[in-house]
């Protein structure tokens, strides 16, 4: 089963770390992972404090995106339920985009380069000039102003994309295959509390689940252009999956223990590179992908492949 991660950068993650770093907020979400979900009460019974303590920490841990409430009738007036939505939390200090490396194969495929979809509304593809299309219509995505797309979003679904398999026509040995891309959820507007499941599958194998904590509109992206309306994605995170021989990774995290050989990566002239949300998602939160024009990071969809 998929655990639910997140990756903090912490100039990105102010609010998380602040959401951390108090011992009582600490408990409240090692209480609700173990127990699953509990309203303030049951919480402040069972750690032995202040009910309005509680309350404090459970907003700023909704705030944070650390957790999420729901209000349900009770009794006497209505309770508000906590679930736990992380499983693992990390934080990483590094430089975003690397650097080529000499023993690495890459390929920087363009968002509108997909080679088949299957999506649902809400959705769309833009340019850095306007929308392609027609919004909120899937037959958009068969538009032959696909190919200048710089971002693709859309509710549940996935698309394809078919890289060439360089390492295959070489002769050379891949000891690890990574995919870097800009992610976020998708909400009407945005919300920066928008949890959504965003699996990756490459050449027919299901590598792994990342969750998205949000879809990101409190400032306009680096690179997003000046028509794009304020109030509309951003920008997203950027992602790095690997596979190796250990198994599958998010940003250095293990998501999942399908390994190179379960790609059999020999066998193919391509690698087929699927992003989606399943209709089974826990959090089907939708999806957003930047590509070069959008977003904060100017890069279209890489694979690297390692070699040695």
């Amino acid at each position: 089963m998929s655990r639910n991660f997140l990756v903090v950068h912490p100039e990105e993650g102010m609010s998380v770390l602040k959401g951390l770093a108090s011992p009582a907020r600490i408990s409240v979400l090692k209480l609700l992972h173990e127990r699953g979900a509990l309203n303030v009460n049951e919480i402040a019974e069972i750690l032995d404090l202040p009910q309005s303590s509680v309350s404090t920490n459970v907003q700023m841990l909704e705030e944070a995106g650390l957790i999420r409430t729901e209000t349900q009738k009770a009794r006497k007036g209505n309770q508000k339920v906590c679930h736990s939505v992380y499983d693992e939390i990390l934080v990483v200090f590094k430089n975003e985009i690397k650097e080529a490396e000499p023993d690495a194969i890459e390929v920087a495929m363009p968002l509108g380069l997909y080679t088949s979809f299957d999506v649902t509304a809400p959705c769309g593809l833009c340019s850095v000039d306007g929308i392609i299309g027609l919004l909120d219509v899937p037959a958009t995505f068969l538009d032959p102003d696909r190919m200048k797309t710089a971002l693709i979003w859309f509710t549940r679904g996935h698309v394809e994309y078919q890289f060439p398999n360089n390492a295959r026509l070489t002769n050379a040995h891949v000891r690890e295959i990574e995919f870097v891309m800009e992610l976020s959820s998708e909400v009407p507007g945005t919300s920066a509390d928008w949890p959504s499941d965003i699996t990756l599958t490459v050449n027919g194998v299901d590598i792994g689940t990342w969750t998205s904590p949000g879809d990101f509109g409190d400032k306009r992206g680096v690179f997003t252009p000046d028509w794009w309306k304020l109030k509309g994605s951003q920008y997203g995170k950027l992602k790095s999956f690997r596979i190796n021989d250990d198994g599958a990774f998010v940003d250095g995290l293990r998501i999942s223990n399908v390994t190179l050989a379960d790609l059999k990566l020999n066998e193919h002239h391509s690698i087929r590179l699927r992003i989606g949300v399943r209709d089974d998602a826990k959090h089907p939160g939708g999806i957003n992908i930047f590509g070069r024009g959008f977003g904060n990071y100017d890069q279209d969809i890489l694979l690297r492949i390692r070699t040695r």
